[in-house]
């Protein structure tokens, strides 16, 4: 990843396969894989490239969770080989978030990491986080894609400084979105694919996007999306295909927080 904090497009790695981004440029990459688990197998992906890592998670941690958000920072750095990371993420809004954000803030005021933000934070905890601390998360990523487009809290996050980026921005191929007759339509007027629309509208909006791929020519094709541009006629298109409904999860939602919540990683 270059010295910006939030490229267009970053890439997820964990694969072997997926050392291909390397070589097709991507803004950065994304070695979090939701649970820390693959980071021994990405280091010989990452630490080849020039860039540092772009996207790395950090879990619910047990109380004391500013001690404990450090420790897993540290053994994450120690599993990755790497000296410092580009971009830390706190995974979900759940626990003791502010002494994880406490420590992360720590983390970046000593320059081990460059920037720091969230992940599936909704609007009102991500606007009593930002009112509460001093760091605004540089970074809100949350499900975007075409059938939930997030525009309204887009904005908001702008207001707040934040930068929106999108989990999951080709729906987690639900809704049956590469055959969507509109994507296809219009994919065929620019000789490009379903997914390929997709990521483009979502670039074109301001979005940062991770697709995520292990097949070598579908990462390719991911990163073809900066030679074309989507008319307003398009945009408009595309921003009707809108349920305003998450495709994968609710975060609010009682059962999955006392499941995720209950959830510890070493």
């Amino acid at each position: 990843m270059t010295g910006d904090p939030c490229p267009s497009l970053v890439q997820q790695v964990g694969q072997p396969g997926e050392v291909v981004v390397a070589e097709r440029g991507a803004d950065g990459l994304d070695a979090g894989e939701v649970l820390d688990v693959r980071l021994v197998a990405c280091r010989e992906v990452v630490r080849p490239v020039a860039a540092q890592l772009s996207v790395l998670l950090l879990w619910v941690q047990d109380a004391p969770a500013q001690e404990n958000a450090k420790r897993a920072f540290e053994r994450s750095l120690d599993r990755l080989g790497l000296d410092y990371l580009d971009l830390y993420l706190m995974h979900q809004p759940y626990g003791d978030v502010y002494g994880q954000w406490r420590a992360m803030e720590d983390l970046h005021r000593a320059g081990h990491i460059k920037a720091i933000g969230v992940s599936n934070f909704y609007p009102d905890r991500l606007v009593d986080l930002v009112e509460n601390s001093e760091t605004t998360p540089a970074v809100n990523q949350v499900e975007t894609h075409p059938f939930f487009q997030r525009a309204d809290y887009q904005s908001l996050m702008s207001e707040r400084g934040v930068q929106i980026e999108s989990w999951g921005p080709l729906a987690e191929g639900r809704n049956n979105i590469f055959s969507d007759p509109t994507l296809s339509a219009i994919g065929e007027g620019h000789g490009k694919s379903v997914a390929q629309m997709a990521l483009r509208w979502l670039v074109q909006r301001g979005v940062v996007v991770i697709p995520k791929s292990v097949r070598p020519e579908r990462m390719a094709e991911n990163l073809d999306v900066f030679d074309f541009e989507l008319t307003d006629e398009e945009m408009s298109r595309i921003a009707a295909m809108d349920t305003g409904v998450s495709v994968a999860f609710d975060h609010r939602d009682p059962e999955w927080v006392t499941r995720i919540g209950g959830v510890r990683i070493d």
